[in-house]
């Protein structure tokens, strides 16, 4: 079978007789799960970035892990075969593609493991890699009337997925990434090996993977950390937005925000930019949550530039709580500066405001705006540096908009683990600008492509402490750049886990060379 698999890599002419062969090929590797001509798949050959498309040679739908340890262990013998798994499909560049090579499909795993588990007075949840944050959400708090502590913004996204870039949202100023929020994983590794790891048990496999870019292991299992939910039953979240026209006011109030203590603050806090005009998907109009509440630009100055600033913050509570929610609510905006007049809010469930993204997709899927190309640039940049940031690139480059939310607000930099693969900008605060862009098939998505370089070779040139998150690169100097001191660390771990560079190929941080083994001295 390893023959043959050659024959087919190196034989294009061989393309036509991969549908025979699916079936010898799965009785090979006695796998539980099953396998479809990379041909017929359009599932592993694109993403939500839309901005790639390649063709892999097999998707496999494994039944669990033992099936991902074979198909690792199948690549490892081959000398060019590379396996990628895949999520929910939301990369943006290609990440969980492997052209050539063997993708795995995670979400055939989404129900192998679900398991609640209180353990010396805290509250657990067993997963699989391939499980919806939705359907954990929904099942917690349903069966247990718990739920995770930390999210990110959509929930459409697996366990795996976004642990092995970091998970953020509005709750990780104080709970920190979901990265931080997991305790074990059961891991298969680019040798193949299905290990379980945690703090103490294999720990630098363990943090190696979590923001690992999915370059030391498969995620096939995470033990995630839960907290009592507020009530289900009824309202339970008040979700507030207040306008700002000045960038330092508005970065003010958001760090003082995040830097009280938990009870003394709002439980979600993040912020977008959003342009000084009536545009319906850059302008006014995004910003109230009320459908019956109109934006009122007469309390805007007249001295306001072109883009504004709101501030989205959201107060949990419980039923029982309720005589006392407004007083706590009304306590805190009166120490913000925002625009009066421009408030907005609403009050909803919990679940319907954790899925409140998931809610908004349906909307763009129904007009076909989501079904367009999406060239995103997500980035964390240092607080010493965003005002700068702001005047450049949201003031200037930016300021008719991106078609799209243009999100920004600060995180607290002790709330992650220096252990894990992610790295950061320096300091204690800093903030997470994410330009998310809806846009049609057409030339405008190389130009907007462009501008995302046009934005990051800013930001070089004039020295911002800044790293892209969900890191694309092309080049090996790149990645030393977005890694630093860090780089020799993530080598190390690439020639300790995965020395043949199996995993992951579509990061393009390392190539699969059949005449070599990675190992940290070539670094």
């Amino acid at each position: 079978m390893i023959a043959y698999l050659g024959r087919i890599v190196d034989d294009n002419d061989a393309e036509s007789k991969l549908d025979d062969d699916v079936s010898s090929l799965s009785k090979s590797l006695d796998l539980q799960g099953s396998i479809e001509n990379g041909d017929v798949s359009s599932l592993a050959s694109k993403d939500f970035g839309g901005l790639y498309s390649v063709k892999p040679l097999f998707l496999i739908k494994p039944s669990g892990a033992e099936d991902i340890s074979r198909v690792v262990k199948l690549a490892s013998r081959t000398s060019n075969l590379t396996v990628a798994a895949r999520g929910n499909g939301h990369s943006i560049n290609g990440q969980a593609m492997a052209e050539g090579g063997l993708v795995i499909d995670m979400r055939s795993t989404e129900k192998n493991h679900f398991e609640f588990l209180p353990i010396n007075g805290s509250h657990y949840i067993d997963v699989s890699g391939g499980a919806l944050w939705e359907d954990v959400l929904t099942r917690c708090v349903s069966r247990y009337g718990y739920a995770p502590r930390s999210w990110t913004d959509y929930l459409s996204l697996t366990v795996g997925g976004t642990l092995s870039n970091a998970g953020v949202s509005g709750q990780a100023f104080r709970y920190g990434p979901q990265t931080s929020n997991v305790t074990e994983l059961e891991v298969v590794t680019g040798k193949g090996e299905i290990t379980v790891c945690s703090e103490t048990l294999n720990s630098e496999l363990f943090f190696g993977v979590l923001g690992g870019l999915g370059q030391f292991g498969v995620i096939t299992r995470a033990r995630i950390k839960l907290q009592q939910a507020p009530d289900m039953v009824g309202i339970s979240v008040k979700w507030i937005r207040v306008v700002y026209s000045e960038f330092e006011e508005f970065t003010r109030d958001a760090e003082f925000l995040v830097t009280q203590k938990e009870g003394e603050s709002f439980d979600y806090v993040e912020g977008f930019v959003f342009c000084n005009n009536d545009d319906p998907f850059n302008g006014w109009p995004s910003v109230p949550l009320d459908p019956g509440h109109e934006f009122n630009p007469t309390h805007i100055s007249q001295t306001a530039g072109s883009v504004l600033y709101c501030l989205e913050v959201a107060f949990h509570y419980r039923n029982s709580d309720h005589p006392t929610v407004d007083t706590a609510v009304n306590g805190l905006l009166g120490r913000l500066r925002f625009v009066e007049g421009l408030k907005s809010q609403v009050d909803v469930s919990y679940t319907k405001f954790l899925l409140r993204v998931n809610r908004a997709e349906e909307q763009v899927k129904s007009n076909g705006t989501c079904d367009g190309p999406h060239p995103w640039l997500n980035l964390f940049v240092s607080k010493s540096d965003v005002v700068n940031f702001d005047r450049t690139v949201f003031k200037t480059m930016l300021k008719d908009g991106v078609g799209g939310p243009m999100l920004i607000y600060p995180l607290l930099r002790s709330k992650w683990d220096d252990r894990t693969s992610v790295v950061l900008p320096e300091g204690e605060i800093f903030y997470i600008v994410a330009l998310l862009r809806f846009v049609p098939n057409g030339p405008s998505v190389e130009k907007l492509v462009a501008q995302n370089r046009e934005i990051v070779n800013w930001c070089i040139k004039v020295g911002l402490d800044f790293k892209l998150y969900l890191p694309h690169y092309q080049s090996k100097e790149d990645w030393e750049r977005h890694f630093g001191n860090r780089w020799s660390r993530f080598v190390e771990r690439k020639a300790s886990f995965d020395p043949m560079a199996i995993l992951a190929p579509g990061q393009n941080i390392f190539r699969r060379d059949p005449s070599n083994i990675i190992t940290s001295r070539e670094f």
